[in-house]
């Protein structure tokens, strides 16, 4: 085949020939390589790639000699304009203030000012099962709502027009029967009242404002599917997500998500572990996280201006009295709990007392007290001008780790059973021989039924188990009936444990109750609290013996 079927014929390339030894390890780059004899194409080649050219609309690149081809395509490129996507611009442009903060919708008539967290939210429901304004009220815990005054209502603070309660929660409206107006009543007690039989207002047809997790479309807009589908998109998963990191930083972004260290999170629990270090790795992780979520709720509930109450206790020791106000917070104050107190007042030197509660706010009154260990110093004298700090303690948590640590590095720490049994292996059914009694209610308790029957002969035959049930089908009754039979078989002293002070004070008046010897054992700044079974600590029971 000839030269003459790939095209016109032109002048000929020459080559030329070097040594292999020159070749090999030579520098292909250097100066002294460079192709300077360029074959110039004819004329009929120039005129099709300049056609080419054309058709494709680009700038035709024409390389003189001694021209560095990726520095001259560069510089092409830098000169290029790309036009940006509409959709792309969408994101990155200036957004109003009253933008959702989670999708960037900002039609006036589609968006509603949260009055706690001061962040717009759009009443478009996007990637999730709610509207984005009920979600972060459901997340951040708030209740009172704004609409934007450009919208067809104006700037209208959501609230009751009997009682001026704000909850969108509670808040529904009556259609008049006169005229097109509705009016915004609460449920609870307002729309409920008899009073209003006698207005303009049917009661009967009072209906909430959000219905199916989204404000109704008359009071604020839902946006159109065209706009949410141009508007971000954003997750469920990243809505949780921005929810925390606003708790830190109520200023933050969606782009902060990005931030390295801000989307880690922990290994997921599993059904089987392979071994105990492996259950560690993932468990010690979790109680990290919940240590010091807990540690972060406790030290922000700071109160100031205080007014605090003096008294001498009968073991003279001083107590203060105060009221807190009412948040919405997760955390609950228990007896026992320590708490700092502070005078911050210029009528007496700076103070602080370190105390424990001995009594919470209950259906007499709102009054905390706390017991203080010194009353060195103590203005009391003064009510006013006081702080209050809760003090955490890592004691539990610290607990959680050195158990798991103990565990992943003795296998004997627990028996081969439980070992297996935490790590979620198949392990042969196990059952322990014992003398069943012929009765199982134990006396002074009420008689068991079936099932609760079941329960007792059941766990007294197996070293680990599980009894599951709702409030009021008698838990506490058959634990205390299991305890009891355990006691009678003679294997030793009984040791019971619950996740909280006031399940072991019922658990061990009902243990009491069937006659057995029962010590309960608490905590040193719990002493001083009474309770139903204060007869049955320890420290009682040493003050009383002869």
């Amino acid at each position: 085949m000839s030269v003459e079927a790939y095209g016109p014929s032109s002048q000929t390339l020459t080559f030329l020939d070097t040594e292999e030894s020159v070749l090999l390890g030579a520098d292909t780059q250097g100066s002294e390589y460079d192709f300077t004899d360029f074959t110039l194409p004819s004329q009929t080649q120039g005129q099709t790639q300049s056609q080419l050219d054309n058709q494709v609309n680009g700038p035709a690149v024409v390389l003189q000699n001694g021209d560095d081809p990726v520095v001259k395509t560069s510089q092409l490129l830098a000169e290029l304009n790309f036009e940006e996507d509409e959709e792309d611009a969408y994101y990155t442009k200036d957004l109003p203030l009253h933008a959702c903060c989670y999708c960037g919708i900002h039609d006036p008539a589609c968006v509603v000012y949260c009055n706690t967290s001061k962040k717009w939210f759009c009443n478009g429901r996007g990637n999730t099962s709610g509207s984005h304004i009920v979600n972060h009220l459901v997340r951040a815990k708030s209740k009172e709502v704004t609409l934007h005054k450009d919208g067809p209502l104006g700037e209208t603070v959501l609230e009751c027009y009997n009682c001026g309660c704000r909850n969108v929660f509670l808040l529904g409206f009556i259609p008049a029967k006169a005229d097109s107006v509705v009016v915004l009543l609460c449920r609870q007690p307002c729309a409920s009242q008899s009073s209003l039989k006698d207005i303009n207002w049917d009661s009967s047809q009072w209906q909430p404002l959000i219905q199916d997790r989204c404000f109704l479309s008359w009071l604020v807009k839902i946006p159109s599917e065209q706009e949410q589908l141009r508007a971000r998109q954003i997750t469920a998963q990243q809505i949780n997500k921005l929810e925390e990191l606003w708790k830190e930083n109520p200023a933050a972004a969606l782009e902060d998500l990005e931030k390295p260290g801000v989307d880690e999170e922990p290994q997921h629990v599993l059904l089987r572990y392979e071994d105990a270090y492996q259950y560690q790795n993932i468990f010690g992780p979790l109680v990290k996280l919940e240590a010091d979520y807990d540690k972060k709720l406790k030290e922000s509930q700071t109160k100031e201006n205080i007014t605090v109450r003096w008294d001498l206790g009968l073991n003279k020791k001083r107590i203060a009295y105060f009221t807190l106000p009412k948040t919405d917070s997760d955390m609950r104050l228990m007896q026992g709990d320590e708490i700092c107190l502070r005078y911050k007042g210029d009528l007496a030197p700076p103070w602080k007392g370190i105390g424990h509660v001995i009594k919470v706010p209950d259906n007499y009154g709102d009054e905390i007290a706390i017991e203080l260990r010194s009353s060195a110093g103590a203005p009391v004298e003064i009510p006013q001008n006081f702080q209050v700090d809760f003090v955490w303690k890592s004691t539990s948590f610290d607990r959680m780790q050195s158990a798991l640590k103990t565990f992943a590095v003795d296998e004997t720490s627990v028996s081969g059973y439980i070992y297996h049994k935490l790590l979620g292996h198949e392990v042969e059914d196990v059952v322990i021989k014992c003398q069943l009694p012929k009765r199982f209610t134990a006396q002074g308790l009420p008689d068991l039924n079936h099932s609760q029957v079941y329960a007792v002969k059941t766990v007294l035959q197996r070293p680990l188990s599980l009894i599951q049930g709702p409030p009021g089908t008698g838990k506490t009754v058959t634990s205390a009936t299991i305890v009891y039979h355990l006691a009678r078989q003679g294997t030793g002293p009984v040791l019971v444990c619950a996740p909280s002070n006031i399940a072991v004070d019922q658990l061990t008046e009902k243990i009491h109750q069937t006659g057995l010897k029962v010590v309960r054992l608490c905590a040193k700044s719990r002493e001083a609290i009474d309770s139903p079974v204060s007869f049955l600590a320890l420290h009682n029971q040493t003050r009383n013996m002869d």
